[in-house]
């Protein structure tokens, strides 16, 4: 293994969420563990000069391709074609796309990571060309690498089950801790007046507002608290999504839109502010591939409630109060019990601690590696 191409043109910085911060993190863990073997991440327009600015080793590079990756269409185009070809002339001797999607023909030995298959579980999520273009790619390319790498069990169950790779040539390999502790907090009595917080206890949810995110059933467990129970505000935190109008008016038409703070995009300092300051964090979603947000409050020392879908059990273990995502009352029993028990709080806070200690990005890389050296020596 001498030089091995790493295609991120999925990333456009600031849009893919955790997927930027997986690039990002595992491309300089695997510099560092091996700084015998030359990487060249191939990327768009829009990412090269964060990613010539990521301070990676020196035996990482970046090549740049003529193409803007925010046109799905053009990006997905590119990956088919200039990539492949790009990646042969750099004398790469594996191909690891690390976005989902990748060549139907890479003519080299290659490896893609599967990052999850909402488009398949949730496809109201997906505009239909979006969710036509998927299919197309990401099963067939899946099935013609060499091998496919996934972020956790529960991922590798549906790539075997849905795009019927088969379970051999499927390595799931678990991520680091997600979004790094920003050094600068914004203090608490600043972010308290800004957003209106008073001297509530805060329930912080860090989640964009998409279906499978199950946002209003954490409205309606939230008003299930009343405001005797709680003496909370929700805060929710995260892009807008397509359905940032129906959780205003839900939250309105259940009596808490004076209780309920949406943030939108905040700055990293703002986010860890209102980590230090939450009483818990709830994340009811549905669907992750793996669930970063669910290890940054861990991290951080934040008591979570956590759905026990797909692959937050595998992130979580026994560090979170976990509930069904599809009962409400069983929601609201659990904030209601974090909220009420200190003891169990602490807990919590302790157990996640130490669970998310269990996560790095130098363990990732080195999972990802043993991947590369089955491809190679067959």
């Amino acid at each position: 293994m001498r030089r091995v191409a790493l295609n991120v043109l999925y990333l456009v910085p600031g849009a893919v969420g955790g997927s930027e911060i997986y690039a990002k993190e595992l491309i300089g863990a695997l510099g560092a563990a091996r700084p015998d073997v030359e990487f060249v991440v191939f990327c768009g327009r829009e990412a090269a000069p964060s990613l010539r600015a990521a301070g990676w080793p020196a035996n990482v590079g970046v090549h740049e391709l003529p193409v803007r990756c925010a046109n799905k269409p053009l990006r997905i185009l590119a990956e088919q074609t200039l990539l492949p070809i790009a990646a042969r002339r750099a004398g790469c001797d594996l191909l690891h796309s690390l976005g989902t999607t990748a060549p139907l023909v890479a003519g080299l030995p290659s490896v893609v990571t599967i990052l999850d298959l909402i488009y398949e579980a949730h496809p109201e999520t997906f505009p239909a060309a979006a969710r036509h273009g998927l299919r197309a790619v990401v099963g067939p390319a899946a099935r013609r690498a060499t091998r496919v790498i996934t972020i956790s069990e529960a991922v590798k169950r549906d790539v075997v089950r849905i795009l019927r790779v088969p379970a051999e040539r499927v390595d799931p390999v678990l991520l680091g801790r997600g979004m790094r502790a920003e050094p600068d907090v914004t203090p608490e009595p600043e972010l308290r007046e800004r957003l209106g917080l008073g001297t509530d206890r805060v329930v912080l949810c860090v989640s964009a507002a998409l279906v499978h995110k199950n946002l209003p059933r954490l409205l309606e467990a939230f008003a299930a608290l009343g405001e005797d129970t709680s003496g909370a505000r929700l805060v929710l935190v995260g892009h807008a999504g397509r359905d940032l109008d129906e959780l205003q008016g839900r939250a309105a038409a259940l009596g808490i839109a004076d209780r309920v703070v949406f943030t939108g995009w905040i700055s990293a300092a703002d986010l860890e502010g209102l980590y230090a300051l939450a009483a818990c964090c709830a994340y009811p979603s549905l669907y992750e591939g793996f669930g970063m947000p669910v290890l940054e409050a861990m991290a951080r020392g934040v008591p979570l409630v956590c759905s026990d879908a797909t692959s937050l059990p595998e992130v979580a273990g026994d560090a979170a109060l976990l509930f069904d995502p599809h009962d409400t009352a069983a929601l609201a029993a659990a904030l209601r019990r974090v909220l009420e028990d200190p003891a169990l709080a602490d807990d919590l806070r302790v157990r996640g601690l130490a669970r998310a200690a269990e996560f790095t990005w130098d363990a990732c890389a080195t999972g990802v590696l043993a991947v590369y050296e089955r491809v190679l020596t067959g």
